[in-house]
């Protein structure tokens, strides 16, 4: 797991983003279905809760590394922004401090995968050639 997080930390970042986004999507489809298929009790699976809480680590760790390998100034505190608000709103959820529509938590899961993709494509540095601050 670090030497993937090590080597390929944009694309471990957007592959864990968009895992989340995938789960975030399909939660409702399938609490639906469960509530069909069960005594309406409508309650959530333990292990379909804890999924969020591997994507934040998974998701941490990427954008840890690719903040340390990154050229270009503005994509850390982007970064960094993007997944604190991922977890304030997997957070606030789990605690229903705030009422948020469902929706909330895809802004910054796209805002995760668009900038690791974009990281990937233009900011990395090798021996021959290192993007700009352009």
């Amino acid at each position: 797991m670090m030497i993937l997080t090590k080597e390929k930390s944009d694309t471990l970042g957007a592959l864990a983003s968009s895992l989340c986004l995938i789960h975030c999507v399909a939660t409702p489809f399938l609490f639906i279905a469960q509530t069909c298929a069960t005594t309406c009790n409508g309650a959530v699976p333990h292990w379909w809760s804890f999924i969020d809480y591997i994507f934040l680590v998974i998701s941490f760790f990427a954008v840890y590394k690719s903040t340390q390998e990154t050229s270009i100034s503005f994509i850390k505190p982007l970064l960094w922004f993007s997944w604190f608000v991922l977890f304030l709103i997997i957070a606030n959820e789990k605690l229903e401090l705030i009422i948020l529509n469902e929706a909330t938590i895809y802004i910054p899961a796209l805002a995760l995968i668009g900038l690791h993709l974009y990281n990937k494509k233009y900011c990395k540095c090798n021996v021959t050639k290192c993007c700009t601050n352009s």
